[in-house]
């Protein structure tokens, strides 16, 4: 799956091997950082690629919940795709939340006149929303994008809702059952997360309709977390633009991911939000500082930012 796409406008165009793997990415932005475009930019950068954010619209939000959502004109988000299409080699593109079925109509007519880029598509949960704008997002999703996924990426729940409506087995679906049903619209890998196991554990697989290709568990945290599958998916298509194996990338993005949820923190008064840059903290050396006094031999020393009380 490590394939690139010169760009149109420069089709022998030669790749710099120092330079590194580009993910095109349809998100949202999100004025909390919790998840949308700010999850996917610093998740990508974080393992190593490099991002090109599409914005399709903004989440009206906080930490703790989704009021609304104000798309982007599909004109806009054409754009912006195409312009750096045209300038940049991409390996993957990831697909978010893009706000309504105008706006996956352009991402799918994008992705389909690039068939040797793979794409990474994520399901968030769309409770949140109006009932009948799930319904036409979905049924669109479901026959624009789903097509040309390589790896769908969602919520045991979510996925389960979505793709096997008219489950009637007292048993719950499995990843496989459902990895079956997105192949009929033709996905061949879905990467299932947040299965349910006893002793407060998930089980997170990556499955065909034929198999199990990985699967990695995980011991529930003792809290709500929000932009954890953005995190997820964003990391998964940055690794696979590395050149990275698929069953690798999936098991080193779930590890990452894991990591970014043991290190998370709580910004606001809402949920705790995934730490993407974690090995960036400083280490804790047991040392302490009692010494809180200025450095007199310092000329910034004390210095203080006056409040913002400008008269106009």
């Amino acid at each position: 799956m490590n394939t690139s796409t010169p760009p149109a406008g420069d089709p022998d165009a030669a790749i710099d091997e120092s330079t590194p793997a580009c993910v095109l990415v349809f998100n949202a932005s999100d004025p909390s950082g919790a998840g949308g475009l700010s999850a996917d930019i610093a998740t990508i950068a974080s393992v190593g690629g490099h991002a090109l954010p599409v914005v399709t619209g903004a989440y009206i939000r906080d930490t703790s919940e989704i009021f609304d959502h104000a798309a982007f004109d599909d004109d806009a988000v054409t754009e912006q795709a195409r312009s750096v299409l045209e300038d940049v080699p991409v390996q993957v593109i990831k697909v978010g939340f893009v706000g309504d079925p105008e706006n996956l109509s352009s991402v799918a007519e994008i992705s389909s006149d690039y068939p040797e880029v793979p794409v990474v598509a994520y399901m968030p949960n769309l409770s949140w929303w109006q009932e009948d704008r799930i319904d036409s997002y979905l049924d669109a999703f479901q026959e624009l994008v789903l097509p040309q996924t390589s790896v769908l990426v969602g919520n045991h729940s979510t996925l389960w809702r979505w793709l096997l409506p008219d489950w009637s087995s007292e048993r719950a679906p499995s990843a496989r059952d459902i990895a079956a049903a997105a192949s009929e619209q033709g996905v061949p890998y879905t990467l299932v997360t947040g299965i349910p196991l006893p002793d407060q554990h998930v089980d997170n697989v990556l499955a065909s309709p034929q198999t199990v290709l990985a699967h990695v568990q995980f011991e529930l945290f003792d809290a709500v977390f929000t932009g954890a599958g953005d995190t997820l998916s964003a990391a998964l298509a940055a690794l696979l633009a590395t050149g990275m194996d698929l069953g690798e990338a999936c098991t080193e993005a779930l590890s990452y991911l894991d990591r970014c949820l043991d290190d998370g923190f709580r910004p606001g008064m809402g949920h705790v939000i995934p730490d993407r840059l974690f090995w960036a903290q400083p280490e804790d050396d047991g040392s302490s500082d009692n010494d809180d006094s200025p450095d007199t031999d310092d000329p910034l020393s004390g210095f203080v930012i006056p409040p913002h009380d400008t008269k106009h």
